[in-house]
């Protein structure tokens, strides 16, 4: 029940829990994170760290880059339903369907950082 309840404080903020939709279908960087959200690299760090530390994303260091992603623990394993649940249910969210967009159009226009 524990491991539950951190999940859900974690995504308990809207950042976070956009920042987690995001990396739904891709792996990103901090800094293309920083350019989709606008927001301090401190910010999203902070947030990303609370997300890690929940079990929700894993990093791994290219680089001078860390990048994230959704862990295979929520997207295949035991907390896949959590996972699942909360894609389903936000995944036509119109603020999420923005923030797809917008990072479509910033792959497309070269503006997002790799």
């Amino acid at each position: 029940m524990d491991k539950t309840i951190e999940i859900l404080k974690a995504l308990s903020d809207k950042t976070r829990l956009r920042l987690f939709m995001s990396l739904y279908e891709e792996e990103l960087c901090v800094c293309q994170l920083t350019d989709l959200f606008e927001l301090a690299m401190s910010t999203i760090s902070k947030h990303m760290s609370i997300l890690k530390h929940a079990g929700l994303v894993s990093c791994t260091k290219k680089g001078r880059w860390v990048f994230y992603k959704m862990t295979d623990e929520i997207k295949n394993n035991e907390n896949r339903r959590i996972g699942s649940l909360i894609v389903e249910k936000l995944k036509n969210e119109d603020q999420i369907l923005l923030d797809r967009k917008k990072l479509h159009e910033m792959k497309c226009s070269n503006k997002l950082r790799n």
